[in-house]
C-alpha cells in the first residue's frame, strides 16, 4: 500500500515508522528543511514542498497513493491537504489529525476527511474505558459516520453476564468483534460466555449504540462519545 503524510514533524515520522516497519511505501512531505531527516527513515521517501500547493501533490504523484495522512500541526493546513488529495486526486482514504478539539467538527467529508484522528479525544477515551463500567464508549467513528468502534466494560449487574455468546442477538447490526479478558484480547467464541469484568468491542451503527448500551446494562448503560467525529449520542466524551 503507498501512502502519503504530509507533515514530517515527530506525529508523522513516528507513523512513517510503524507503516514502514508493516511493510507500505511512504511518502513523507513537508515544507520545512528542518523536518526532512531522511536519515532517521532511509525507507521512505521525502519530499521538500508545501501539501497545500496543487503543485506539489501533483509532483509527489499522489494519484498512486491508496492512503492520505494529514498530519501536521496546523488543523486548516490538515483540512486543505484533506480536501486536495480527495479531491483533486481522488485518493480512496483520507486520515486529518486534529490538534485543537474546538476544530472536530469540520474534519468530515465535506472537507474530504474519511477519518479524523483527535489526540485529546483518544487520550479521553482510554482514561473513560479505563475507569468506566456499565458505560458504552464510542472510541472511534469509521467511514462518514455512520458506524463506530465502541467499547462497555461489563457490569456484574448485566443480563448477559455468563450469558453465552453465541445465544445473544445483538441490536441492528452490532457485531462483538473483541473480548479483553484478564489483560488479554480474545476472538469471540460462540460457545465461551461474557463475564462481568470483560471488555467488549463491538462495531455498529451509530443509531444502534443506545440499544445496545441498554442491552448490556439497562440501567447502568450510557453512551459516551469518546470518538473522533462530532458527538451525537447522550453524554459527549470530552
Amino acid at each position: 500500500m503507498r501512502v502519503v503524510i504530509a507533515g514530517a514533524g515527530n506525529v508523522g515520522r513516528s507513523i512513517a515508522a510503524e507503516l514502514v516497519g508493516k511493510g507500505h511505501e511512504i511518502l513523507l512531505i513537508d515544507r520545512d528543511p528542518r523536518a526532512i531527516k531522511s536519515d532517521t527513515l532511509p525507507q521512505a521517501e521525502w519530499l521538500l514542498a508545501d501539501a497545500c500547493e496543487l503543485s506539489s501533490l501533483e509532483e509527489a504523484g499522489i494519484d498512486t497513493c491508496d492512503v492520505a495522512i494529514a498530519a501536521t500541526g496546523d488543523d486548516k493546513a490538515n483540512l486543505v491537504i484533506s480536501l486536495l488529495c480527495k479531491t483533486e486526486f481522488g485518493v480512496p482514504r483520507t486520515v486529518g489529525r486534529v490538534n485543537h478539539p474546538k476544530n472536530e467538527w469540520l474534519f468530515n467529508e465535506v472537507w474530504g476527511v474519511d477519518i479524523s484522528v483527535s489526540t485529546p479525544r483518544l487520550m479521553s477515551a482510554l482514561v473513560e474505558e479505563a475507569v468506566t463500567v456499565g458505560d458504552l464508549v464510542r472510541l472511534m467513528t469509521f467511514h462518514e459516520g455512520e458506524s463506530s468502534l465502541v467499547e462497555m466494560t461489563l457490569p456484574t449487574s448485566s443480563p448477559v453476564a455468563g450469558a453465552r455468546v453465541g445465544d445473544q442477538d445483538w441490536p441492528g447490526d452490532a457485531v462483538l468483534v473483541a473480548i479483553i479478558r484478564d489483560g488479554r484480547t480474545q476472538a469471540p467464541d460462540p460457545d465461551g460466555s461474557l463475564e462481568a469484568g470483560d471488555e467488549l468491542l463491538f462495531v455498529t451503527a451509530q443509531v444502534d449504540e443506545q440499544e445496545l448500551a441498554n442491552v448490556l446494562s439497562p440501567r447502568e448503560g450510557e453512551v459516551k462519545d469518546a470518538s473522533m467525529a462530532t458527538p451525537r449520542m447522550v453524554t459527549p466524551g470530552l
